[in-house]
């Protein structure tokens, strides 16, 4: 096998997962991801990135509130790129941290729109779903089911859509 065939696992005849990592953990292992997922949740409800209302409010454009928020996280991410790529970081077991180039497709277009009319609509992304799940709003359980089966759509799909 050549070096490029361990560093990626095929899933399909098109996706590849590129710097999966080779080490198992053990259940107790994980359990720190656990933790600090719920640590996230509870700052996302604190801080009401999860509220519908403040949602529709930055989709109307009447409150900075979500794009300070939003903007925050993009400077980091930004920065914190920088510094990995930079001083060459490793991961905690000792691996190395590499980012791969993104090339632009007009598929991603297509799924921006798609993503943040969903959004607007049903007050919630990815990231806050578990967060309003677990603040209570059993209505959310529909978007999970609805965005657990628009994956699973775009699996079936993938091959015949845009990319």
């Amino acid at each position: 096998m050549t070096k490029e065939t361990v560093e990626k696992t095929e899933f399909s005849d098109n996706a590849m997962c590129v710097n999966e990592s080779k080490i198992n953990n053990s259940f107790f292992s994980n359990l720190k991801y656990l933790i600090v997922g719920v640590i996230f949740g509870i700052t996302f409800v604190k801080a009401e990135i999860v509220s519908w209302f403040r949602i529709q409010e930055m989709f109307r454009l009447t409150s900075f509130h979500m794009y300070g928020v939003i903007g925050t996280g993009v400077v980091i991410g930004m920065l914190s790129i920088q510094i990995i790529k930079r001083f060459k970081i490793k991961t905690i077991q000792g691996e190395p941290i590499t980012i791969a180039d993104k090339t632009f497709n007009k598929g991603q277009i297509y799924g921006g729109l798609i993503f943040g009319l969903g959004w607007a609509i049903t007050g919630a992304c990815p990231g806050p779903l578990f967060a309003q799940i677990g603040a209570g709003f059993s209505v959310i359980f529909v978007t999970f089911s609805s965005a657990t089966f628009g994956v699973w759509v775009y699996g079936y799909l993938r091959d015949k859509l845009p990319h």
